[in-house]
């Protein structure tokens, strides 16, 4: 697979660029540290670290008694007026919340623009969401977020959260996100009464490299959004927090290691929606992304966190940084192609691909093989594939099946054996078992030969699939052991303990409350994200 040669992303002014193939995968972050790097990290754990770290521990149990008592006898469903001691501990807990954040090394928070009052702006939309340090606006202007309904029931964080008079998302009922989108219809509505509502549209965290697709639930109830948009504008990025990178604890320990953290907040003009974008949320989002990513001066990327679970998916088919299944992921949703795509369809897919074998397909032939009229998508998916105006259909259900079930790579694996397979004895070549295993992966070059001497340790010249999972038992890291890939592949920073588990939630403190998009359907359609 490689990606296409026409200009696959959205420009921030609105023009079509043509953005590299080697663009930077938003899921993915990755650390370098020079010699220099290391040394200050290692003297700062010693020293600075431990007194940081104690001391925000300690402001956060200072801040608890002062959100107790200003929540004790507050009723969840009205608003009352802001009596004159519920406005001091607001003020005291400001204080408390900045005096954390300075002892973190975040000594200055540049504020630019204005920020609107909330009957001009009850909904705040912030971006880019890359960690839970974008709870530092959330502090400064103690505005109400969505957030899980477990979320109220943890010590001391529970409380302190209670305060801001969050909008809670319980993932035990099915019907919470309709109740939370109403919930935000009626706080917005208000004319000013309740506090502001931040909403980080994005729905799970990225590396800041662009903006990708915006969930519609801050855009449901068609009031005018403040757009918010935050840089860590520092030397090294120990900020952001991706699926494949760092994890939560090491993005602490290396951003309290800082002599100094920067962060800068902007307040974007007040965005009124048209009558046009209340009836259609998805437009008045993207309508709002632009504007962002033109003021940040960033890429919009049409992925989705649906996009992200590629790059969450563990084992020993983990995907490069530079996959292309990222970009087939996207087009096949923009088409509905994962609509309905479950194990049975799949199968029937790969049958019919068995039949199409010894014909390749030219983009004609692959329009009428989708049943799609000829556009640019069509176009786009089937130059991901081609050789001199050509394709193998085989390869295409081959990464249908990567992208609607990641978690399931030996099913993939599995289904590609059964296309590949001679009738005879079930077996695939050299050459055969490289496009299953590029194909997988969304890479262009596969170095297969030594590891085809592997696993056909008899020199049969061909192997089984049970063959490959037998050698996949003893060799799981086959990847990087035998230097297939020209680049390392990253570890995810959350550990999935079961490629066939149910996908995570999203990384971010913010839950996800918007409906689900019918066009999104995997292996796992009905399980749920935060």
């Amino acid at each position: 697979m490689r990606f296409p040669n026409r200009k696959l992303h959205t420009a921030v002014d609105g023009e079509d660029p043509g953005v590299s193939a080697h663009f930077k995968n938003p899921f993915v972050h990755e650390l370098r540290f020079t010699p220099l790097q290391k040394l200050k990290i290692a003297v700062m754990t010693v020293t600075l670290f431990p007194v940081r770290l104690l001391f925000a521990a300690f402001m956060m149990l200072l801040a608890w008694p002062f959100a107790f008592v200003a929540t004790v006898g507050r009723s969840e469903d009205a608003v009352e007026p802001l009596s004159w001691w519920r406005w001091l501990v607001d003020l005291v807990l400001k204080a408390i919340m900045r005096a954390m954040w300075f002892s973190g090394g975040f000594h200055w928070v540049r504020v630019k623009g204005r920020p609107a009052l909330p009957s001009e702006a009850p909904i705040l939309t912030m971006a880019p969401h890359s960690s839970y340090f974008d709870a530092i606006p959330v502090t400064m202007t103690m505005a109400s977020i969505v957030m899980k309904a477990e979320s109220k029931d943890i010590p001391v964080w529970g409380t302190l959260v209670k305060f801001i008079r969050p909008v809670f998302v319980s993932r035990s009922d099915q019907d919470s996100r309709k109740k939370t989108v109403e919930e935000i219809k009626r706080r917005a509505c208000s004319d000013g009464e309740w506090p502001q509502i931040m909403i980080f549209p994005e729905g799970t965290c990225t590396n800041r490299s662009c903006l990708i697709a915006f969930k519609p639930g801050a855009f449901i109830p068609g009031v005018p959004v403040q757009p918010v948009v935050l840089r860590y504008p520092n030397e090294m990025d120990t900020i952001s927090w991706t699926w494949q990178g760092p994890g939560a604890f090491k993005i602490l320990w290396l951003t309290l290691c800082q002599l100094h953290n920067s962060v800068e907040i902007e307040y974007l003009p007040t965005y009124t929606p048209s009558e046009e974008e209340k009836k259609d949320p998805a437009l008045f989002a993207s309508n709002v992304r632009r504007i962002m990513a033109k003021a940040l001066g960033l890429p919009i990327i049409d992925y989705s966190f649906e996009d992200c679970q590629l790059a969450m998916a563990k084992g020993p088919l983990r995907l490069p940084r530079h996959t292309c299944l990222l970009e087939f992921a996207r087009l096949v949703r923009r088409l509905g192609l994962k609509t309905g795509v479950t194990d049975e369809v799949l199968h029937e897919e790969a049958s019919i691909a068995r039949k199409l074998c010894g014909s390749r397909l030219d983009v004609e032939g692959f329009s009428q093989y989708l049943k799609q009229p000829m556009t640019e998508a069509v176009q786009d998916i089937f130059s991901l594939f081609e050789e001199h105006g050509k394709m193998d259909v085989r390869e295409y259900v081959i990464a249908l099946s990567v992208v609607c079930r990641p978690f399931k790579y030996l099913e993939t694996i599995k289904l590609a054996f059964r296309m590949f397979e001679a009738q005879e004895d079930g077996a695939v070549v050299e050459d055969e078992l490289a496009v299953i295993l590029k194909t997988s992966l969304g890479i262009g070059d596969f170095a297969i030969c030594d590891l085809f001497r592997a696993i056909d340790s008899q020199d049969k010249g061909k192997i089984t699939f049970d063959d490959f999972c037998r050698f996949l038992e003893n060799c799981p890291d086959f990847v990087e052991q035998y230097q297939c890939l020209s680049e390392l592949i990253p570890q995810p920073s959350r550990d999935l303990t079961s490629p066939s588990e149910s996908q995570p939630s999203t990384n971010g403190f913010c839950a996800d409350f918007s409906p689900r998009d019918p066009n999104t359907h995997s292996a796992a359609h009905s399980k749920k994200q935060d």
